[in-house]
């Protein structure tokens, strides 16, 4: 089993425009609502390979019960902790040009006692899984050092992945991490400089290996992406496609590659399947995933080379 753990749930108002005007009317061309949160897309993308997750969480009491359906539709068996409120709503306006604008709420409140309430929830859930995947922001006034404790909270027998970044990733870190994957632009913010070489973004992976990661895995977007263990480096390079949103892509990587190290796959393997996954799930629009089908073609297209 591969368990998802969603930190700040969130409701996707995906809106597709001919162009964003600011300060201008803008009319609508296409509008879709997703019930997302980036573990909730990974158990998704877990279900859709074949896999089988389990999703757990802060929910909120007011909207809570339109991601439980989301959920149902999919197959995923999914246990929350409540908390009165709301849900948060993240809006993303595509222009035809496919260039995206992203304008996202702040994340609900929770009390200490729940606080509490999934570290418990995680310590049951992760004994019986393969891999644990925790990612996301934190809600409203929980400290990045949270982080680090509901890691500890893993069952030792379970592969831990991390998809977050700044100080939240540093506290994941000292709990010992198998897998990041943070995407460029994370790991220019969170480690305060930028990235132009290749060997610029190694030696950045290799400052969170030093940290506690035992692998990173770096995104670059329509560039592929780069997986480094230290001692071993390797480079896929993405296929051309038309890309219809970019939302969800980092979180369909994270699904394949949970399901890869679930099956014990090497680095060149992950790899392969995060960056076919990635791929796949811009392909489409006002989706939080991709279909298995075209995960399959497209990854029959990818090559792994070694640098």
């Amino acid at each position: 089993m591969i368990l998802t753990v969603c930190m700040s749930p969130s409701v996707d108002v995906t809106i597709e425009l001919d162009s964003l005007n600011v300060g201008k009317v803008n009319v609508v061309r296409n509008k879709t609502l997703s019930f997302t949160g980036k573990a909730i897309n990974v158990a998704i993308g877990v279900a859709r390979l074949g896999a089988e997750a389990q999703a757990t969480g802060f929910m909120y009491n007011e909207n809570g019960a339109m991601f439980e359906s989301a959920l149902d539709r999919e197959g995923v068996p999914f246990s929350f902790v409540w908390n009165s409120g709301r849900v948060r709503e993240n809006y993303k306006c595509i222009d035809k040009r496919s260039m995206l604008t992203e304008i996202n709420d702040v994340g609900g409140q929770v009390g200490p006692d729940k606080l509490v309430e999934l570290m418990q929830m995680i310590r049951g859930f992760s004994s019986r899984s393969d891999v644990t995947v925790i990612s996301g922001g934190l809600p409203r006034g929980v400290d990045a050092s949270y982080y680090r404790e509901i890691f500890r909270a893993v069952d030792q027998k379970s592969l831990r992945i991390a998809d977050t970044e700044g100080a939240k990733l540093f506290s994941a870190l000292e709990a010992g991490i198998d897998l990041v994957k943070p995407n460029l632009e994370e790991l220019e913010e969170t480690l305060g400089r930028e990235f132009k070489s290749r060997d610029d973004m190694l030696a950045g992976c290799r400052e969170l290996l030093d940290r506690g990661a035992k692998c990173v895995l770096l995104s670059l977007g329509r560039d592929g992406a780069i997986i480094t263990n230290g001692s071993k480096n390797y480079y896929c390079k993405s296929i051309n496609v038309a890309i219809n949103s970019t939302v969800g892509a980092g979180d369909g990587m994270v699904a394949a590659v949970a399901v890869k190290m679930q099956q014990g796959a090497d680095l060149p393997e992950i790899l392969r399947a995060g960056v076919a996954a990635g791929t796949a799930t811009v392909t489409t629009f006002g989706t939080i995933s991709f279909t298995k089908a075209k995960y399959e073609e497209i990854y029959s297209n990818l090559t792994v080379t070694e640098f």
